[in-house]
C-alpha cells in the first residue's frame, strides 16, 4: 500500500516551503541544505525569511499554507514561533518539520513530522570536559548568542552544571553577542576594559569568534586569551588551523537543513508514517588533529560527503540520494 501510494505522490510535482529566522550565516546555511535536498528529489521549495520579527513569522506561515505547500519546515527564532506554526499547519493538513527548536514542540500536543536538532545538551557537557581537563582553574567569559534563543540556553545549562561537578572552572560573566560580530566585539571590548579577571573566552559561534580574534590581535592580547567557539564553520576551520581558535564543536547547519527535506519528503511520500520524531545529527570535536576530516568536520556548505554521511548515519533516507 505504501508503494502506490509513494508512486501516486511522486506523480505530483511536489512543494515545500522553508521559514528562516533571520539572515545570520547559520540560518542561511539550513536554507541551502534544505534547498539542496529538494533539487535532489525534483522538489521546488519556497523559501521566507522573518529577519527575527515576530508578526512577520506568524505572516510566512500563513503565506505558506495559503499557498498549499505540501510540506512545510520551520527554523524559529522564538520557541513561540514554532509552536504556532505547529498549530496552523496542522489545522491545515500540512506536514511540518522543525529545525533547532530543541524538540520543544513536541512537548506540546501537535503533531509535526520531526524535530531536526544537534545535541546541544551534549555540546554543553563536552566544553566543560574539555576545559577542565585542558585549563583547570582558569576563569570563563561567555559571549553568547541570543539568549532567549533555546539551544543557547541548553547549551549554557548543561555546561554551566558540569563545570560545577567538577569544580575546576568558573563562569564569570555571560554576555549577549546577538548573532553579531560587532556586537560580541563591544562585549569583549567593555569585560577587557573593565579589568574583570577571565582566561577563556567562550563564544556562541565563529563568525563571533572570528571578530573577536580580530580585536584582541590588533590590541596585543590575544596571547592573554584562550578562545573556543561553537559550529565548525568555515572561519572556524581557518581559525583552528591558524592556531587562534583553540576547540570548537562541529554541527553542519547545512546538513541539518538537507536532513529537514529528507525526513519531511520521505512522510509525505508515504515511506514513513512516525510523527513527532526527535532526529539528532551528530557532532564532533574539532582540533588541528582532524581539521581536514569532512567525514568528521562536515562541511556548512553543500558537499558530496553529505550524500556519504546521510547514508551512514540516515540510511533509510540516504537511499533517496543518488
Amino acid at each position: 500500500m505504501v508503494g502506490v501510494l509513494a508512486g501516486a505522490v511522486q506523480a505530483k510535482e511536489l512543494t515545500f516551503g522553508y521559514i528562516a529566522p533571520g539572515p545570520d550565516t547559520w540560518y542561511r546555511r539550513t536554507v541551502e541544505g534544505f534547498e539542496w535536498a529538494c533539487q535532489q528529489l525534483g522538489i521546488k521549495t519556497i523559501v521566507l525569511n522573518s529577519q527575527y520579527d515576530a508578526s512577520l513569522e506568524v505572516a510566512n506561515i500563513d503565506s505558506l499554507i495559503s499557498q498549499e505547500v505540501d510540506g512545510m519546515g520551520i527554523f524559529s527564532f522564538n520557541p513561540q514561533g514554532a509552536v504556532v506554526a505547529a498549530q496552523r499547519a496542522e489545522r491545515a493538513g500540512i506536514p511540518l518539520v522543525t529545525v533547532d527548536n530543541v524538540g520543544q514542540v513536541l512537548e506540546t500536543d501537535h503533531t509535526i513530522v520531526a524535530a531536526i536538532d544537534f545535541d546541544w545538551r551534549a555540546m554543553g557537557v563536552n566544553y566543560a570536559e574539555y576545559m577542565a581537563e585542558h585549563y583547570p582553574g582558569k576563569k570563563v567569559a561567555v559571549i553568547a548568542g541570543l539568549l532567549d534563543h533555546r539551544p543557547v540556553q541548553i547549551i549554557h545549562e548543561a555546561m554551566f552544571q558540569r563545570m560545577e561537578e567538577l569544580g575546576q572552572n568558573e563562569v564569570v560573566v555571560v554576555r549577549s553577542g546577538e548573532y553579531n560580530p560587532a556586537v560580541a566585539v563591544n562585549q569583549v571590548q567593555d569585560l577587557v576594559q573593565s579589568g574583570l579577571e577571565f582566561d577563556i573566552i567562550w563564544v556562541m559561534n565563529e563568525d563571533m569568534a572570528a571578530a573577536v580574534i580580530r580585536y584582541l590581535e590588533g590590541q596585543g592580547l590575544l596571547d592573554d586569551y584562550v578562545v573556543i567557539a561553537q559550529n565548525g564553520s568555515p572561519a572556524g576551520i581557518e581559525l583552528i588551523k591558524a592556531g587562534k581558535l583553540e576547540y570548537t564543536i562541529s554541527s553542519s547547519p547545512g546538513w541539518e537543513g538537507a536532513i529537514a527535506a529528507l525526513v519531511l519528503y520521505q512522510h509525505v511520500i508515504g515511506d514513513s508514517a512516525e510523527v513527532n520524531q526527535s532526529i539528532l545529527l551528530p557532532i564532533t570535536p574539532v582540533t588541528r588533529d582532524n581539521i581536514d576530516n569532512k567525514k568528521e568536520v562536515i562541511p556548512w556548505e553543500v558537499d558530496p560527503v553529505w550524500v556519504e554521511l546521510t547514508k551512514e548515519y540516515f540510511p533509510e533516507l540516504g537511499r533517496y540520494l543518488p
